[in-house]
């Protein structure tokens, strides 16, 4: 998250999968806001309180649109107005969420969860398949906050090492046992014995 920023065309084009090595990327988008299609995305935190995000797609130059997240509000009714015109944002890239969470109002502007087929019917452009939260926040709303991975615990390195020994220790013990196969095949049969098949004869 704290690399140079990319044009987002740099970064994948607008019919390519999210390239899942570029999650928090910072990217440059520049466009036409699409305004009529502004969105919020319930179930967001900014310190501490519960909102929205409010979301609204940038229309690029290669006829695609990407959703930006403008930044966060407590209530869409107190909502500031989406951004119209030509804008330049700077962000960081994320991938689209799939949480399973239903729209139990699929007529309002309020959706539970960012993802891109729930924009579809909103645009007639086509739309990436990612949303760049917007690092400065826009329309005078504060930014968006990216969700925290969790920090490595303290065995963490330890349980890493352990894993990988274990993969040692089933492969030598899967050697040992074609090892003692192999070695009762090949024993030569012990003096005044019969093979089994001669015996039951």
């Amino acid at each position: 998250t704290s690399v140079a920023p990319l044009p987002l065309t740099e970064v994948m084009g607008a019919d390519d999968a999210f390239p899942g090595d570029r999650v928090g990327q910072p990217v440059t988008v520049a466009g036409t806001w699409l305004s009529d299609a502004t969105v919020f995305v319930e179930g967001r935190e900014h310190e501490g309180d519960d909102g929205y995000w409010m979301v609204s797609p940038l229309l690029l130059g290669d006829g695609a649109a990407v959703p930006v997240v403008l930044g966060w509000v407590g209530d869409p009714a107190s909502a500031p107005a989406t951004p119209t015109g030509a804008g330049e944002v700077e962000g960081w890239l994320q991938p689209p969420e799939g949480t399973g969470a239903t729209d139990e109002d699929p007529d309002d502007d309020v959706l539970p969860q960012l993802r891109i087929a729930d924009l579809v019917q909103l645009v007639d452009e086509d739309l990436y398949g990612a949303y760049v939260v917007a690092r400065d926040g826009l329309a005078g709303l504060p930014a968006g906050d990216l969700e925290a991975l969790p920090e490595a615990g303290n065995l963490t390195a330890l349980r890493n090492l352990l894993y990988g020994l274990e993969w040692w220790v089933f492969g030598g013990f899967a050697v040992f046992l074609w090892w003692r196969w192999v070695r009762d095949e090949t024993r030569p049969a012990e003096a005044g014995t019969e093979p089994a098949d001669t015996v039951a004869s």
